[in-house]
């Protein structure tokens, strides 16, 4: 068995944006005592001698059997060990159960993870129970090697706290203690992990005598605790968030900045005696993972690896021939997830069939029933029966204003397993599907011309966010890159895109087909996202057990040979959502042209603009509807924009391994780049005063030259960056004359925004504010950088060795920077002896004078 260290890295789902905080040493202001409360270091001196059992657990005690036995004795709360858990490896993930308006306001909703480690107890000398803390950076589960041992000579776990041994059992296997003080106190194992995540919910001090244990429950595979735990809150303003506040513990004051309450359940999973089989991460398929050092596979130095997160899917050992005949064989624990009870009854059917949908993925894998959506039992069906129970995965409702879903899971350090998810399902992310349903297809869907939707829409609408949601909570990352793999005319072919779907991963932010024209009369099939080529491929890849590979170093080359075939169809193509540089690799954008997906985009924005005021209209209301879908067009109108913009400097990545042809970086081509710039000449740059429509404008109270200015000053704020600018050159330097120049750029784009001085026309104001936007991107690029900015000027640490973002200095960015600004001003001495317009004038006399200043600075 391969040896290896293991640093805790327990990442989920982005979008998104959930992650696993990682276990950290407390800040000063959270580490206080409190009175009441030994909330770090377990019991604060030795209590004596253990006691016989009886005068312990007494028969008041209300016990709980499970992994760990409970005992709640009047107020005290107790923990009786079995020697045979003793030296288990334990996962805590604390989450938020419910939390004031005050935390809220920092997403602190139910199920938001607040913090996890690795424990384990172990018998100490003197009667004692040690709680350590695991590291895997000194872990390894191969203790023959000799690695093992070195590692271990040099290392130590931390012990994080203490106990008395109260008692021992009557068998002597067991041993008893009071954990009352540590679970309601603070303390880095059953509270924030980090100091960071106190600071984003504005808690400071923790108030020990407004803390305690609400309950603790004990299930087969985990213990359950609820505690209640009270804080002093910090100031808001900036600046201060995070401080401590004066007073601290038991005292029973707070700032003046008030208190926070928040119930914090800490779920205790115990982690297989044996670790499931690992898999190695593959960048060509986009999972989440967990990480190691490994000293042995690389003989002259260390490998870093990556494994991937997934579910424990095996075969019964019955029909483990039958699968390796290529037969579908069912699981011997298939994945379920189970309803929140509290979910509005019409939505259940929706949310499940999302679950399910993933079932003919798994088949890819050899599964068949491998995911099972369910209602939740009710109590007079199941009273044992607990959302809690590690055992149980859900999709949990929550009666929250925020307009948005997660699917983050826990997973198992030593082997990337996932053992429990629940997918955060928040109430308003109605409100976000309909606004965007509204202005991608309310086009050519007439169901979608009005403020509420039918349940059947909005019930297509909630599966299809909770099939994404799954796909997280089964591993998967988003592939940003997959809709950039299906031709733009394709959208717009009925029979194909109904078949085949508008992208090839349901895991894609690629909302709904706002491609397709009215007169292509195209339904819901080909407008909604689906499960799709890549996401079958990617869970085949993840699950397919290959019975033959004994350690995850042998699959790897079963596996690549697989992915090498599988990647002849470019369908299959994982494009990452980290990747700032690659035009393929984008969020809410469609096909394989951004320039033409988004020019229909933009005439089915022109159609929706012209109904607005129609479709938004409610009987005894206002216009907040019409403000805030006006909002939305011009947002969707700003990513067509910026799905443009990306092409500019673009770089295609496409991660190889040796047997596959072909370079893994590659400039986008210069005729591509030269397309972009057309279409935002066109769309963006001359103005679009189709957006400024007097009917929805004058009703809302917008600014029309502050609607098209925030557009214009996005894009040029990407195109005359630094990073973009490097990336122009970069690619001359690589490509040559067939390279996008930088000095081509500057002539499309100044020919573009100075169409009027050239042709000595009079300039309009919006075009005016464009010119003084433009200006002013050139003049923040060419003035000096603080001397305290230069080192973080510096290339960056990209792997990827085409798109260093360089010191300005000392590059040729400033260079060409300067020339433009010397070129618009001599545009402008040239124009203005023949420009009679008076405001014009001033313009043109206001531009020459920053330039001039921008040259030649004073002083």
């Amino acid at each position: 068995m391969k040896k290896f260290l293991l640093t805790l890295g327990l990442v989920s789902s982005v979008a998104g944006g959930v992650a696993m905080a990682q276990g950290k040493t407390q800040p000063a202001d959270s580490t206080k005592r409190v009175a009441g409360a030994s909330g770090l270091e377990g019991d604060s001196k030795q209590k004596g001698k253990p006691k016989p059992y009886n005068q312990v657990i007494t028969d008041k005690a209300v016990s709980k059997s499970g992994f760990f036995k409970t005992h709640k004795v009047e107020d005290k709360y107790f923990f009786e060990l079995a020697d045979s858990v003793l030296g288990r490896e334990i996962l805590v993930v604390n989450r938020i159960s419910k939390a004031g308006a005050e935390v809220r306001a920092a997403s602190g909703y139910a199920g938001d993870q607040i913090g996890s480690a690795v424990i384990m107890f172990e018998k100490g000398p003197d009667d004692r129970i040690f709680l350590r803390k695991i590291s895997y950076a000194t872990y390894s589960p191969d203790s023959t090697k000799s690695m093992y041992q070195a590692v271990q000579r040099s290392n130590i776990q931390a012990i994080v706290a203490s106990f008395s041994v109260a008692a021992y059992g009557s068998n002597g296997k067991t041993t008893v203690i009071d954990l009352t003080d540590y679970l309601k106190g603070e303390n880095e194992i059953f509270s924030f992990s980090s100091g960071a995540g106190k600071t984003r919910f504005r808690l400071g001090n923790f108030v020990g005598d407004r803390s305690y244990i609400q309950d603790v429950r004990s299930f087969p595979q985990n213990v359950e605790v609820t505690t209640v735990k009270t804080y002093a809150l910090t100031p808001a303003s900036s600046g201060e968030s995070g401080r401590s506040t004066p007073s601290s513990g038991g005292s029973g004051s707070s700032s003046l900045n008030g208190s926070a309450t928040i119930e914090v359940n800490s779920s205790m999973v115990v982690l297989p005696k044996k670790p499931m089989q690992p898999r190695y991460f593959d960048p060509r398929v986009g999972y989440f993972t967990v990480g190691y050092t490994d000293f042995d596979a690389n003989p002259q130095g260390v490998k870093e690896i990556q494994m991937v997160k997934r579910w424990r899917l095996e075969p019964k050992e019955k029909d483990m021939a039958k699968y390796k005949r290529g037969e579908l064989v069912e699981p011997k624990e298939p994945i379920v997830f189970y309803i929140d009870p509290a979910t509005p009854k019409k939505w259940v059917p929706y949310l499940i069939a999302g679950v399910n949908d993933w079932q003919k993925a798994f088949e890819k894998a050899g599964f068949k029933n491998a995911i099972i959506g369910k209602e939740a039992p009710s109590a007079k069906e199941n009273p044992n029966w607990s959302l809690d129970d590690a055992r149980h995965s859900a999709i949990v409702y929550k009666p929250s204003e925020i307009p948005n879903a997660s699917g983050p899971s826990i997973a198992d350090p030593r082997s990337g397993q996932i053992m429990e998810s629940h997918i955060n399902w928040y109430h308003n992310v109605m409100k976000l599907v309909r606004d965007w349903y509204f202005i991608q297809a309310a086009a050519i869907d007439p169901r979608a011309r009005k403020m509420e939707f039918s349940d059947e829409l909005m019930g297509d609408l909630i599966r299809f966010v909770s099939s994404h949601e799954v796909g997280h909570t089964l591993g998967l990352r988003h592939n940003y890159g997959s809709s950039s793999t299906v031709p733009v005319e394709n959208l717009r072919n009925k029979k194909w895109v109904e078949a085949n779907g508008h992208t090839p991963s349901i895991m894609d932010y690629a909302r709904f087909n706002y491609v397709a024209q009215p007169e292509d009369n195209i339904t819901s099939k080909g407008i909604y996202p689906r499960i799709g080529d890549y996401d079958l491929w990617a869970i085949e890849w993840g699950y397919r057990v290959l019975p033959n590979a004994k350690s995850a170093q042998a699959e790897v080359a079963t596996l690549n040979k697989m992915t090498v075939e599988k990647l002849k169809n470019r369908r299959h193509w994982f494009g990452t959502e980290t990747n700032p540089d690659d035009p393929h690799s984008q969020n809410e954008d469609l096909s394989d042209n951004a320039m033409k997906a988004s020019e229909y985009g933009i005439k089915n924005l022109q159609r929706i603009l012209a109904k607005l005021p129609e479709w938004t209209r409610e009987e005894n209301e206002g216009y907040d509807n019409l403000e805030n879908m006006y909002g939305q067009l011009t947002t969707q109108f700003n990513r067509y924009m910026g799905h443009v913009a990306k092409n500019i400097g673009g770089i295609y990545e496409n991660p190889k391994t040796v047997e596959q042809e072909g370079p893994v970086y590659e400039r986008t081509p210069a005729a591509t780049q030269k397309e972009a710039m057309a279409f935002l000449d066109k769309q963006l740059f001359t103005t679009p005063t189709w957006m400024l429509a007097p009917a929805v404008l004058n009703n809302i109270g917008s600014n029309p030259m502050i609607v098209l200015s925030r557009s214009q000053q996005t894009v040029l704020n990407r195109l005359i960056s630094n990073s973009t600018l490097t990336k122009l050159i970069s690619g001359e330097a690589m490509d040559g004359a067939k390279a996008y120049k930088v000095t081509d750029f500057f002539t499309d784009l100044n020919n573009s925004i100075f169409r009027e001085v050239k042709n000595k026309q009079a300039i309009d104001v919006y075009r005016r504010n464009l010119q003084k936007i433009y200006v002013e991107q050139l003049i923040d690029l060419v003035k000096p950088a603080p001397a305290t900015a230069a080192s973080s000027a510096t290339a960056s640490a990209s792997r990827r060795p085409t798109a260093p973002t360089m010191d300005i200095q000392q590059s040729d960015v400033i260079s060409v920077a300067k020339a433009e600004l010397r070129n618009i001003n001599n545009l402008i001495k040239s124009a203005a002896a023949s420009q009679s317009d008076s405001l014009s004038n001033y313009h043109l006399q206001d531009l020459a004078d920053r330039i001039n200043e921008a040259l030649n600075p004073r002083g």
